[in-house]
C-alpha cells in the first residue's frame, strides 16, 4: 500500500484549500491519478501471510513481528523503531491481519527489479525464520480465521466500514497476500489501462493461488480475489469504462462512500453511507480539503489503482517461494511488447469482465484457459525478443507448462498439498 514509483499528492499550498465544488474534484482526481512519461520504472510490492513454524494456527502477536524485523519495524507496530530499509531499499510494512508486506523501490528495468527483490526478499524472509516464523505458500490464511492486530485508527474504521458489507472485509484485510507489480502509466495511459484490465480475469485465473481460509475449502481458486470483491463493491470493484479512465476513476473516486474522517482521538468512523461527492456537497462539515481528499483516495482498493505515474496492479494473488517472478516478468514483457500486447488483448476478449469466474473456477473453465494459454505464449514471446536473462524465460516457461497449458494454477497444488497431510 505504499508508493513505489512516482508519489503524488496535494502541494503544500493546496492541501489544507477545501474542496468546494465535485467538477474541481473530479479534475484534481483525474489529474493527480492519472500522470503521463515515458514507461521506464518497475516495481513490486509482496505480501506473506506468517505462521509460527512450530504451531501454524497459533496467532502471530505484534511482538513477534516486532522481534524478528528489529531495526526493520514500521511504526505502526513500534512507534519508536527507526524503521529501516532493507539493504537494496525496499521497506517493510504491516497490514491488518499481521501479513508481512515489502515494498521495493522503483527499478530501471525487469533484471533490476528481480535482483533487488530478490536480495532483499531473502534478507527479510531469513529474519522471519530465524524467529521461528514462516511464510505460507497460499494467498489466503489456510490455519486461522481472521483477526485483526493493528490498532490504529484508520484500521478501526476500515474494520467497521467493511462489516457493513458482512463477513468479506475483515477476511480481505486480515487474511489474505498479494502480488502487487507497479508499472508506469507511460505515454498512453488509456491503452495501458483497459490492457491491465482485459487481461485480469485471465491472469487472475492463471496465478490463482488461494482456495481455503480457515482451515476450509471455499470454493474458489482465488478466495482473495472473492473477499475483497465482496469487501465493497464501491471501493474495491471496477470503474466505469464506458468513460475515458481518467474520467471514470474521478467518478469511480468520489461515489465511493469515506472510510473514515481523520480527527484528534481513536475514532475515525464517518457518517454512515456518507459519499465523498456527499461531503463536498455539504451533506458532512467541516468541509473536505484536497488533503482529506488525498486520503480517501488511499482507502480505494480496485483491481488496478492509479498513483500518478504509475499504476498498481492489485489483481494477482501471493505465489509460493519466489514464484512471484513469474507475473512480473510476464507482465513486463506484456507492457514493454506491442506486439505481445495486441496479441493478449485479442486473446482476453472472449472472457472480458468475467472476474468473478476467473476466481471461482481458474483455469479449468476452458475459455479462461485458452485466453490464459495465449497470453502466457505472448509474453514468452516477448522475453525472448527483450530479455537477455534466460533464466527469466526458463522460469516462464516452466510455469507455463506445469500449469497453464495444463489448466492448472498454484491453487490446485495447494489442494493437493492439504491432501497429503
Amino acid at each position: 500500500m505504499t508508493d513505489l514509483i512516482h508519489p503524488d499528492a496535494a502541494t503544500p499550498t493546496l492541501r489544507n484549500r477545501t474542496v468546494s465544488r465535485i467538477t474541481d474534484a473530479e479534475v484534481y482526481v483525474a489529474s493527480t491519478c492519472f500522470k503521463t512519461g515515458p514507461p521506464a520504472l518497475l516495481g513490486i510490492e509482496l505480501e506473506w501471510i506468517l505462521h509460527h513454524s512450530r504451531c501454524p494456527s497459533a496467532a502471530i502477536e505484534p511482538a513477534d513481528l516486532v522481534a524478528a524485523l528489529g531495526p526493520h519495524t514500521p511504526t505502526s507496530l513500534s512507534p519508536d523503531s527507526p524503521h529501516r530499509p532493507l539493504p537494496r531499499g525496499s521497506t517493510v510494512t504491516v497490514e491488518p491481519g499481521g501479513q508481512i508486506e515489502l515494498s521495493t523501490q522503483p527499478h530501471p528495468g525487469l533484471a533490476e527489479c528481480m535482483a533487488a527483490t530478490t536480495a532483499d526478499a531473502d534478507h527479510l524472509l531469513g529474519l522471519l525464520r530465524d524467529a521461528g516464523l514462516e511464510p505460507s505458500p497460499s494467498a489466503t490464511d489456510r490455519h486461522r480465521s481472521p483477526r485483526r492486530i493493528l490498532r490504529q485508527p484508520r484500521y478501526a474504521a476500515m474494520n467497521k466500514h467493511f462489516d457493513t458489507f458482512g463477513d468479506d472485509g475483515v477476511g480481505g484485510m486480515c487474511a489474505t497476500a498479494a502480488v502487487q507489480i507497479c508499472v508506469d502509466t507511460g505515454l498512453n495511459a488509456r491503452e495501458r489501462w483497459w490492457l491491465l484490465h482485459l487481461i485480469g480475469p485471465p491472469l487472475i485465473a492463471a496465478f490463482a493461488n488461494s482456495p481455503r481460509l480457515a482451515g476450509a475449502d471455499t470454493g474458489w481458486k482465488s478466495t482473495r480475489r472473492k473477499l475483497w470483491t465482496g469487501a465493497d463493491p464501491g471501493r474495491t470493484g471496477l470503474p466505469d469504462f464506458d468513460l475515458d479512465p481518467a474520467r471514470g476513476y474521478a467518478h469511480y473516486a468520489l461515489d465511493a462512500q469515506v472510510l473514515c474522517i481523520r480527527r484528534d482521538g481513536p475514532d475515525w468512523t464517518p457518517p454512515s453511507d456518507l459519499t465523498f461527492a456527499e461531503w463536498i456537497a455539504g451533506k458532512h462539515s467541516p468541509a473536505p480539503t484536497y488533503d482529506d481528499l488525498d486520503y480517501h483516495l488511499s482507502t480505494l482498493f480496485p483491481p488496478v489503482r492509479p498513483r500518478g505515474r504509475h499504476l498498481e496492479v492489485r489483481y494477482l494473488d501471493a505465489q509460493p517461494g519466489d514464484g512471484w517472478i513469474v507475473p512480473l516478468a510476464v507482465l513486463s514483457a506484456l507492457l514493454d511488447d506491442p506486439i505481445a500486447a495486441d496479441i493478449a488483448a485479442g486473446a482476453a476478449e472472449s472472457v472480458a469482465g468475467l472476474w468473478s469466474d476467473a476466481a471461482r473456477h481458474g483455469l479449468s473453465d476452458p475459455a479462461m484457459r485458452t485466453a490464459a494459454v495465449a497470453i502466457l505464449d505472448a509474453a514468452i514471446g516477448a522475453l525472448r525478443r527483450t530479455t537477455s536473462e534466460p533464466s527469466v524465460i526458463a522460469r516462464v516457461e516452466d510455469f507455463f507448462q506445469t500449469y497453464t497449458v495444463r489448466g492448472r494454477s498454484p491453487a490446485d497444488d495447494v489442494h493437493m498439498l492439504e491432501a497429503s497431510q
